[in-house]
């Protein structure tokens, strides 16, 4: 399985971490012990994968990395071929020694509707709470921060992120840790905190916000980027089953009331930066996502409604600052 021996080390290096150290080693030991799954056979596939740093890495304007030669044609297939085997790819995407992989989300088309509005991540300490496979998380390295961390309790998603990270040459200032942001302590350590298509599943919303706001330091930034529905300051949709075929979802409020509720529990300087019909080139399936998606949870009469009769996604990214 994972040795997290060097996650611990990088914490212990960082003053302001050091507390998680209190209780993230009984945390990975508890979920090393557990079934996972497929994770036996992913991982056969991931110790395949090379780890030699590739000649060219661009993380600034997509997340791309090859050789000035081209790997030869049968390493190329099989590099492909194991890639594969971490069927579906999510979030994206990624170019690999020459390897289109097409994700199911355009997940770079979200990160340039936010990144003109965010602080400048220059050597700022960052957290991506719900990160996925970390997308983003690299094109918060390649923005300039000094270390990244995310944390996703899905299995999947933490071995897509240490397969990239492998090919990157084991870049250790990003990582990805199989956690909920309700077992983080509350460390108050990040100086930037990305909380990305999580909110509507959270049964709780406001108990989630001040989740966020407490891993902030003073003075810290959050990104919120959610489900949002059209209204004044008091609407909020809560789906009775479910939401564009999703069944754990519960919260969706207008943009305008997640600006109360971001005010209410206390960050400030609360600014609406974006709001966007989610697109059907946006989220849908490919060949390396191949199941249902986006297009298949719109009614076919009128897009502008989900097959349940709720109104499609829309989605809205919210600034705020903790004092």
């Amino acid at each position: 399985m994972f040795n997290f021996a060097r996650i611990y080390q990088l914490i212990a290096e960082d003053t302001r971490l050091q507390p998680w150290l209190n209780v993230l080693p009984q945390q990975l030991t508890d979920w090393q012990e557990q079934p996972h799954g497929d994770i036996a056979r992913w991982f056969r596939a991931l110790k395949k994968i090379p780890d030699t740093a590739p000649d060219v890495i661009d993380i600034k304007d997509s997340v791309t990395l090859h050789n000035h030669e081209p790997l030869p044609h049968g390493e190329q297939q099989k590099l492909e071929n194991l890639l594969k085997t971490f069927h579906p790819w999510r979030k994206g995407p990624y170019s690999v020694h020459n390897i289109h992989i097409d994700t199911e989300w355009r997940s770079d088309w979200k990160w340039d509707r936010l990144v003109p509005h965010i602080s400048d991540l220059t050597n700022r300490t960052v957290l991506d709470v719900g990160c996925g496979n970390g997308y983003h998380m690299w094109r918060m390295l390649g923005t300039g921060a000094r270390q990244v961390w995310g944390i996703d309790p899905s299995e999947l998603f933490l071995v897509q992120f240490e397969a990239i990270r492998k090919l990157m040459g084991n870049d250790e200032r990003v990582n990805l840790l199989p956690l909920g942001i309700e077992q983080l302590p509350e460390l108050e350590a990040f100086d930037t905190v990305f909380s990305m298509g999580v909110l509507y599943h959270r049964r709780s919303p406001i108990d989630h916000l001040i989740q966020l706001k407490n891993q902030l330091a003073s003075g810290g930034e959050l990104i919120l980027e959610t489900l949002v529905i059209e209204g004044d300051e008091n609407a909020v949709l809560v789906p009775f089953d479910r939401y564009a075929q999703m069944r754990n979802v519960y919260f969706f409020p207008s943009a305008l009331a997640l600006k109360v509720w971001l005010e209410k529990v206390g960050f400030i300087d609360v600014k609406i930066v974006d709001e966007n019909v989610t697109s059907l080139d946006e989220q849908r399936t490919t060949e390396w996502m191949t199941h249902n998606s986006l297009p298949d949870y719109i009614d076919a009469e009128n897009p502008a409604l989900t097959v349940e009769g709720h109104p499609a996604p829309r989605r809205a990214i919210l600034i705020a600052k903790k004092p």
